[in-house]
């Protein structure tokens, strides 16, 4: 059976697509065709791109439309809106125009989900399409102009130039776009027309009048083609003006302004030419983008919309359908009507957006409704009906969070009502800022306490919003107990809230199960976290959720990783970056926790400029100072990086994340104090090392095992056993654990004599590291290891992923080059230091003297530095330094 591509339904913002978009204009009864125009467009299926350049009604879109009407498909229409500015948008319509037009674009091509951004992975997969098709695609993006953002512009020069003959892009446009021009025409591979040649010459001005009605010489009309500089817009409003004259040719004759008073003058004379009804409602609906027939009257306070805009539109009176019973003016007539609304009927204009709103709240359509009261100052009504709507959440899903905070960006002090708080209290916690969020949260549930019931239009509504704050709230201050207590909330009021609601927002449901799993696990109550954390994960809702999915299936990487199982982690991890980016949400998105393990597991598998490099990804992410979770785990990766490079001293202060939360997280504490411990122990402190592991228990495998290690290498072999000991079976422990404690059991049993035990305990940590290709264990281990991984069993099992390889039959390695150690060699700042001082032929009292350190502590260092190098003495261990290269 066929597998049948998926084709979205919708744009990024959830919106269907307007399939108006995608039709070829169809040209009035009064159009004039144009050969000259049309043998010079022909040129464009020459030429990758071509450029249909002039101003407002220059008749670039009418003479593209007859040009694209005779080609032979695929033929992709497109028609921009001021929204395509975002890419995600506009390349969610550019995608569904070839689709339209029977270019399909198929499922590896993908589609964006986020309306600020798009993956490169999908521009290069529509790129190759393009280019593997026989017959190129002759793409047209009419009103261009409206696209501003100069990455549309990068992005769109970047499918051209890689489809090759698989694309002919027309650009109708205004202004010049954002486009390397010169280095199109530089190559001949751009067709232009422009103001100049769009101009109507006399003979076209005599036939486009002819068209209309009028009769005129051609002297007359080539000074009218002189007044209005053949503007086609302005010689068809000419003629419309020209009709009700007694005397045409006069009035065309005597009629003298420059382009822009041509404009004002003669739109407003096409509108003196309607009834009074017609005007009003043209001058009233010149505040919307689009409108219906319902929603005209709703602004007129009339109920004759329906035949008035019928009629305007069929004598093509700049009125546009669109379909559907919805219209849109002619964008130059809409904005003169603006100027004249503001001048006949000053002060009007708020309360039409107000009287817009409302009608529109009625009809379902929310982004719409927001935005004309947002225009209409009234916040109160706006922010009550993103709350009576379940959309709060939309804050905080990387969908409409932009729009949605730009829209109440300059609401003032004077909207009071609790959902204004509320939505200034999603706008502060979506930017971590607690203090002020979580006053405005308590702000807004004391008003709500204080009103009647019936002062709230969807009070289950109100406090489901709130519910989702609180829990939010909880999870950026450590409190499980409040989550807990949210998230119950909210399933009580579920029950009050109309299901098609529900059904709507399903981010609210998966933003509360991940700001409570979250919490969960802060407080290491790692298993009832998972179970959250799953379930916010599998949520259904495609792109609305796809930030909540992320950030819980990041959340339960880093569970995995604390449970030892690096491997799923990683796989967590990964899957929860790439399907942020295959839906084109801008990186990095979610709470950055997924780049942090991904860190982390590098640090296990020693590679250390990588783990670096994830590290730094996260260094400007809001999440890293404000969330617990997030907090601790960058503080405790960055802290294990440094100990790994021997930057003790730096590892103890990057160990403390500095953050306050209601409850301690035990395995952030635990993890803080192996940091501590280690540092103790580098720097000849073993007591004190020791003392540091006092609280920490068998509850935590992971931080158990490496407790045990430094507890052996402090010289506490019982303390050491102890802790293996305490870690009960079927703690469901991964790798990381099982590898770590064979090790240190295999220690102690070589440390006693019993060297075919820890043979055999080497061995099968080998078996188990190799499938997760854990090294830091092995490096961490120290010197005793190395003469056992030098045996043959073990020296095979080690091979080619730990140990350096066997050479292949025949080759032999370079004679001057010296022997690779068996496992790496890590000397922290100061043992270098030591080292180097020795190699220099220094005293121990000197390099003390040197390093403003005591004689002791100099020591200390030494026999430290014997024992990773394996040697007993000074000269030795520089030689054996140099050839380790460490000198």
């Amino acid at each position: 059976m066929p597998v049948v591509p998926s084709v979205p339904c919708a744009d990024p913002l959830g919106d269907p697509f307007l399939r108006t978009r995608f039709a070829v204009p169809a040209s009035p009864a009064t159009f004039l065709r144009r050969q000259r125009l049309l043998r010079h467009l022909d040129q464009a299926l020459g030429t990758p791109l071509t450029l249909l350049n002039g101003a407002a009604g220059a008749g670039k879109t009418l003479l593209a439309a007859d040009w694209a009407e005779g080609l032979q498909p695929p033929v992709a229409w497109l028609t921009v809106e001021v929204g395509d500015r975002r890419p995600g948008v506009f390349w969610a319509y550019v995608l569904q125009a070839l689709r339209a037009c029977g270019a399909s674009a198929s499922d590896v091509v993908g589609a964006p989900a986020d309306a600020t951004g798009v993956d490169h992975k999908l521009l290069a997969a529509l790129a190759a399409e393009l280019n593997d098709r026989d017959r190129p695609v002759v793409l047209v993006l009419d009103e261009y102009d409206r696209v501003t953002a100069p990455e549309v512009a990068e992005q769109l020069d970047f499918v051209l130039r890689h489809a090759g003959r698989g694309l002919r892009l027309v650009i109708v446009t205004r202004t010049e776009p954002l486009l390397p021009l010169h280095r199109y025409r530089a190559a001949g591979e751009l067709t232009e027309i422009r103001a100049a040649e769009l101009a109507f010459t006399p003979e076209e001005a005599v036939a486009l009048l002819e068209l209309h009605g009028l009769s005129l010489p051609i002297h007359a009309a080539g000074a009218l083609v002189d007044r209005t500089r053949g503007w086609a817009a302005g010689l068809r409003l000419s003629a419309l003006a020209a009709l009700e004259s007694a005397d045409p040719e006069l009035y065309l004759k005597e009629f003298e302004a420059d382009r822009s008073s041509v404009a004002d003058f003669l739109l407003a004379e096409v509108l003196k030419g309607q009834r009074e009804k017609a005007q009003d409602l043209l001058l009233r609906v010149s505040v919307l983008e689009r409108f219906s027939p319902g929603l005209a009257d709703a602004l007129t306070l009339r109920t004759d919309a329906e035949p008035i805009l019928a009629g305007l539109h069929r004598d093509n009176a700049f009125v546009e359908h669109l379909g559907h019973s919805w219209y849109q003016l002619h964008p130059l007539f809409g904005e003169i009507l603006r100027a004249h609304l503001r001048e006949r009927l000053p002060g009007l204009e708020p309360e039409l957006h107000r009287r817009a709103a409302r009608w529109l709240r009625r009809s379902g359509f929310l982004p719409e409704t927001l935005a004309h009261g947002a225009a209409a100052g009234d916040w109160d009504f706006a922010a009550g009906a993103l709350v009576d709507d379940l959309a709060i959440g939309q804050l905080f899903t990387g969908l409409r969070s932009g729009d949605l905070t730009e829209l109440f960006s300059t609401m003032g002090p004077e909207a009071r009502s609790p959902a204004t708080d509320l939505v200034r209290a999603a706008r502060d916690l979506s930017r971590y800022d607690l203090d002020r969020g979580m006053t405005r949260l308590r702000h807004a549930e004391e008003r709500l306490a204080d009103e009647a019931p019936e002062a709230a239009p969807e009070p289950a509504a109100v406090q489901l919003s709130c519910a989702l704050l609180e829990a939010l709230a909880a999870r950026l201050t450590g409190c499980p107990s409040q989550a807990e207590k949210a998230v119950e909330a909210a399933d009580e009021l579920r029950r009050e809230v109309p299901a098609h609601l529900l059904d709507k927002h399903p981010e609210l449901t998966a933003l509360l199960l991940t700001h409570l799993g979250s919490a969960r696990l802060w407080a290491g109550h790692f298993e009832d976290a998972r179970a959250a954390l799953t379930t916010a994960a599998g949520a259904p809702g495609g792109a609305s959720t796809v930030l909540p999915r992320e950030d819980a299936m990041e959340h339960l990487a880093l569970l995995d990783y604390l449970n030892g199982w690096p491997g799923r982690a990683e796989r967590k991890a990964l899957a929860a970056v790439s399907e942020a980016e295959r839906v084109g949400l801008p990186q990095p998105s979610g709470s950055g926790i997924g780049k942090l393990v991904l860190a982390a597991v590098a640090v296990d598998r020693h590679e250390l400029g990588r783990a670096q490099a994830l590290l730094d990804e996260t260094a400007q992410l809001p999440s890293g100072t404000r969330d617990p979770v997030m907090a601790a785990g960058r503080a405790l990766a960055t802290a294990r990086l440094l100990l790994v490079r021997g930057k003790v001293r730096a590892a103890v202060e990057a160990a403390d994340p500095a953050v306050a939360a209601a409850v301690a997280s035990p395995w952030a504490a635990g993890r803080e104090a192996l940091v501590a411990s280690a540092a103790h122990l580098a720097e000849g402190r073993p007591d004190e090392a020791a003392e540091m592991l006092r609280g920490v228990s068998g509850d935590q495998p992971t931080c158990a095992v490496e407790a045990a290690a430094i507890q052996v290498a402090a010289g506490r072999t019982w303390a050491a056993i102890d802790l293996l000991d305490s870690i009960r079976t079927g703690s469901g422990a991964g790798p990381a654990v099982t590898v770590r404690a064979a090790l240190v059991r295999a220690q102690v049993a070589e440390e006693a004599g019993d060297t075919a035990t820890a043979r055999r305990l080497v061995a099968h940590a080998l078996l188990d590291a190799r499938r997760e290709r854990l090294r830091r264990p092995f490096l961490d281990a120290g010197a005793w290891i190395r003469p056992l991984l030098a045996t043959p069993p073990l020296h095979e099992l080690a091979a080619g992923w730990l140990t350096p390889g066997s050479p292949r039959r025949g080759e032999q390695p370079p004679p001057e080059s010296p022997a690779s150690p068996l496992v790496a060699v890590e000397l922290s700042g100061r043992e270098r230091d030591v080292l180097e001082r020795l190699a220099r032929m220094m005293s121990t009292e000197e390099v003390a003297a040197d390093l403003y350190v005591s004689v002791n502590t100099v020591k200390t260092h030494l026999k430290s530095v014997y024992r990773k190098l394996a040697v007993n003495r000074r000269g030795d261990a520089v030689r054996r330094a140099r050839d380790l290269r460490l000198l």
